[in-house]
């Protein structure tokens, strides 16, 4: 069983903002028409994290067959994720912090990465139920916490927030 870790956000920004910057240089050299960018906890300030960092890689449904030749030449396949027309998910364990990309085509089911961050970004009652849910699931199983972090984003995305974005 996998257990859940969390961390102070601010203990990983030096770290996250030069890896990120990095990495999405590197993607614009390659795919210069992607939107790229930094999503998930490390991108909210104040926010519990598991200390990974996360980037959304946005492309038209025209690119997304190259980009996922590209991304799939630069880093490693996160075969635990779904793959679909509209989204692949890729990682790297060995930067600092550990690498997840999510490819999602722009305006898919799956193009919502950004919109979760911008919300939590927009209404600090989100964010600290947020992270109250990550309290309640620390040194507990991952797959378990999992669950429960998607019903409650499957929540946030009935918000006025979510919706208007």
């Amino acid at each position: 069983m996998e257990q859940v870790k969390f961390f102070e956000s601010s203990l990983f920004s030096a770290d996250v903002e030069k890896t990120f910057l990095v990495h999405k240089k590197m993607i614009k050299e390659y795919l210069p028409e992607a939107d790229v960018q930094h999503v998930g906890s490390t991108a909210i300030p104040n926010s519990l994290t598991k200390g990974d960092l996360d980037i959304q890689v946005r492309v038209t449904s025209e690119h997304f067959s190259k980009a996922v030749q590209i991304l799939s030449s630069l880093y490693e396949s996160n075969n635990g994720s779904v793959k679909t027309d509209c989204f692949r998910a890729f990682k790297n364990d060995l930067t600092n912090p550990p690498l997840g990309i999510q490819l999602t085509v722009i305006g898919s089911e799956y193009d919502f990465f950004w919109k979760f961050r911008d919300v939590l970004l927009l209404n600090e009652v989100y964010r600290i139920q947020y992270d109250d849910l990550k309290r309640e699931f620390e040194g507990k199983d991952m797959d378990e916490y999992r669950n429960h972090k998607s019903i409650f984003f499957n929540k946030l995305m009935n918000t006025p927030e979510f919706k208007k974005l």
